[in-house]
């Protein structure tokens, strides 16, 4: 009987899946629309969720797998923000406008990504002590705990639309590929490079958006 995580072909000696190939396909396209302003990127991004919180169960990354459902929630709130933003955060398309966080701002933001970091690691380490029959030994737990605060924090800065998010999802997909590799992934390291460019590309195309509504 075929099912979506069935190995559809080999590549480097590692099997991919359908549900991998399609989660690519997603993420690619919800990154691409978004470097375009394109509120259709939302949609797009629903879908990505729920293909990755199975994609991940599959390869025992709890933490990435956890962080989908708050994802979703993120995904939610940035699609209302940019669609409804108040009088004066209006572009002339009458969206969301794009911003910059202050150092302030920063500095707070990256002292919770570390505290978040460290916390969630050592959780994500005992999953297996506290249940053993329904979690394996989680592979990576901090690498995977960094990533999934990185990932939190660029999407609220998505959502929010600061041309900060970009920086925050650079971060994200340089440490990913590490991620994936280890996890046995094929597809998705080379989609994280895939995201680097797309990374650099929206931070051009925010940055003059945002000078044309100065």
């Amino acid at each position: 009987m075929f099912r979506i995580d069935n190995i559809l072909f080999t590549l480097g000696g590692q099997g991919v899946s359908l549900l991998e190939l399609l989660a690519v396909v997603a993420g690619l396209s919800c990154v691409f629309l978004a470097t375009r302003g394109k509120v259709l990127n939302f949609w797009v991004g629903y879908l990505y969720n729920i293909l990755l919180f199975f994609m991940f169960l599959q390869k025992h990354l709890y933490s990435s797998m956890l962080v989908q459902p708050i994802s979703f929630v993120i995904n939610f709130f940035g699609h209302y923000r940019w669609t409804h933003p108040a009088q004066d955060e209006k572009d002339r398309k009458e969206q969301l406008k794009i911003t910059v966080l202050t150092n302030k701002e920063r500095i707070g933001l990256l002292a919770l990504v570390a505290i978040f970091s460290l916390g969630w690691g050592t959780l994500l380490g005992q999953l297996n002590v506290w249940w053993p029959d329904t979690f394996p030994m989680a592979r990576t737990p901090y690498l995977d705990a960094f990533v999934t605060a990185f990932i939190l924090l660029a999407q609220y800065l998505s959502a929010q639309k600061k041309i900060d998010c970009w920086g925050a999802w650079l971060v994200v997909n340089v440490t990913n590929i590490t991620l994936y590799i280890k996890a046995g992934l094929v597809f998705m390291p080379m989609v994280s490079f895939g995201y680097l460019i797309l990374a650099f590309f929206g931070f051009a195309m925010w940055r003059k958006q945002m000078k044309e509504n100065c």
